[in-house]
């Protein structure tokens, strides 16, 4: 029987990618769906909304919920404590870039890293020594990945794939595509987007 496939879209200032990341290796193992990690910017889809920043800030009592559901969320999950990013959102512009470079097999190690860091430790992700020490502890040589992440034709694919994201009518992180162009959105939507990829390998 074939593989289900799942395009999953996130972005690194975002809460609810980080759980998302965090959970989604191993829910598609177990459903029998491949994944495609693909970092975008929100920031360009949020600019179209009329936001100059996060919903979470624009809405005090709503960003105030969120970093409340984030503790619970983190506890089913095994995760520690949610840190809030100081600025927040935080700027994942190079973060992104390098999960760009990065091949499909090194992507989603790098991006949990990024995430545990930004969300767990509270580090500053637009910092590049976080950056080159998340690399380093990867067994990346770092120097080389970092240049080669910000040639024009990386910062190319990250706009592509930001395009891509808005094409694709997702306006928010995470968001999950399925072969069928099925929309899903939210960390709390997962579940329901793999089990959809995998009926849809069953009808192929």
């Amino acid at each position: 029987m074939a593989s289900g496939t799942l395009d999953f879209y996130y972005e690194f200032a975002s809460p609810y990618s980080y759980l998302a990341a965090a959970r989604i290796t191993a829910l598609a193992e177990l459903a029998d769906v491949q994944v495609a990690w693909k970092p975008f910017l929100l920031g360009p889809i949020f600019a179209g909304q009329g936001y100059t920043t996060s919903p979470f800030n624009t809405y005090p009592l709503k960003g105030a919920h969120m970093w409340r559901d984030l503790d619970r969320l983190a506890v089913l999950a095994r995760l520690p404590p949610v840190t809030r990013p100081d600025p927040f959102p935080a700027n994942g512009l190079l973060a992104a870039r390098l999960a760009v470079y990065l091949n499909d097999a090194c992507r989603p190690s790098f991006t949990r890293a990024v995430f545990y860091a930004e969300f767990a430790q509270g580090r500053d992700i637009s910092d590049r020594e976080t950056l080159r020490q998340i690399l380093a502890g990867l067994g990346h040589f770092y120097g080389d990945v970092i240049a080669e992440a910000e040639q024009q034709e990386i910062k190319d694919r990250l706009r592509h794939q930001t395009e891509e994201a808005k094409h694709r009518g997702i306006f928010g992180a995470p968001s999950f595509v399925t072969a069928d162009r099925e929309l899903f959105w939210g960390n709390d939507r997962l579940e329901m987007a793999l089990d959809h990829a995998r009926s849809l390998a069953r009808v192929g």
